[in-house]
């Protein structure tokens, strides 16, 4: 199976996922930006800037190529130089409502020169307030994508996206997780094909998930406290992308496109100073649930 078969699958899913926000938020369209990377490749950034539903959102798609960089050569402990090629599409939405949670999905696939290849990607939930049924809904969702290919797929990565999803510098998790993999890599042919439909299967979910939440949630009635809540809890989004994500953190440190990198950042968010949660009990009791480890289903 060729890279560029795979590239062309993410540029279609792209389209189709831009397709089904747009359907839904139903005031605003993606507006798509065009990049080349000199030393090889591109990609199209598509954002949608105050819809009736999404304050920001960011639909990327990228196909890169070129020499690794000695970073990546480092973190992968390679002993010899070899070329990249790296295709996937990264999400994250940022809503107005603050009962319409944020959510962040990436499909992606790397390949060197020397035949190694695998890929990785994941999808995550972070509301402003937790409503523990729609999180129990969202799990569900996950797993039951997860058990058509395999029942320990699940468990292996939701652990992996609590462990990972983690601000550590504040104990708590980003949001009520979801799934995380890497490095999921095949032996011949017939594994990387199944490895492939398990990413498509789970970058296919994402419009029926996201779209549900939509519609939900943005008729919910908030207020100023919600509202004020809401950029709390974006600015701890904003915490761990910029500390702890390796992606970000991995894209910056490598001359990566800033715009494309920096547009999981939502448009405002606040930090209080020892704030007392305690004013707002439903904030309370999302706090609560922002551990390691919680059985949603």
């Amino acid at each position: 199976m060729r890279k560029e078969v795979i590239a062309d699958y993410f540029k279609g899913l792209q389209d189709s996922i831009c397709r089904g926000i747009e359907a839904v938020d139903g005031g605003s369209r993606f507006k798509e930006d065009n990049w080349k990377r000199k030393e090889g490749g591109g990609g199209r950034s598509r954002v949608i800037i105050n819809g009736n539903i999404l304050e920001k959102a960011g639909v990327n798609f990228s196909a890169v190529f070129g020499p690794l960089h000695p970073k990546m050569v480092k973190s992968l402990d390679m002993k010899e130089e070899v070329d990249f090629f790296a295709s996937g599409v990264s999400i994250v939405m940022h809503p107005i409502n603050p009962w319409v949670p944020i959510i962040h999905m990436n499909v992606r696939y790397f390949e060197l020169s020397n035949g190694d290849h695998w890929f990785g990607g994941g999808i995550d939930l972070t509301p402003h307030i937790i409503i523990p049924e729609q999180a129990k809904w969202f799990h569900e969702q996950i797993k039951a994508v997860c058990d058509r290919f395999d029942k320990l797929y699940y468990p292996k990565y939701k652990t992996w996206a609590d462990d990972y999803f983690f601000n550590s510098h504040r104990e708590e998790t980003r949001g009520i997780g979801g799934i995380f993999f890497d490095y999921i890599k095949a032996k011949n042919l017939e594994e990387k094909l199944a490895n492939f439909e398990f990413v498509k299967a789970i970058g296919e979910a994402f419009v029926p998930i996201y779209s549900h939440l939509m519609q939900e949630n943005a008729i919910r009635p908030f207020g100023e406290t919600e509202k004020a809540f809401q950029l709390l809890r974006r600015g701890r989004y904003v915490e761990f992308n910029l500390v702890h994500d390796r992606g970000t953190k991995f894209g910056l440190e490598t001359n990566g496109r800033t715009e494309s990198i920096l547009m999981s950042l939502p448009p405002l968010a606040s930090w209080d100073y020892m704030h007392d949660y305690s004013d707002y009990p439903l904030g309370l009791e999302t706090q609560k649930l922002l551990v390691k480890g919680v059985d949603w289903v």
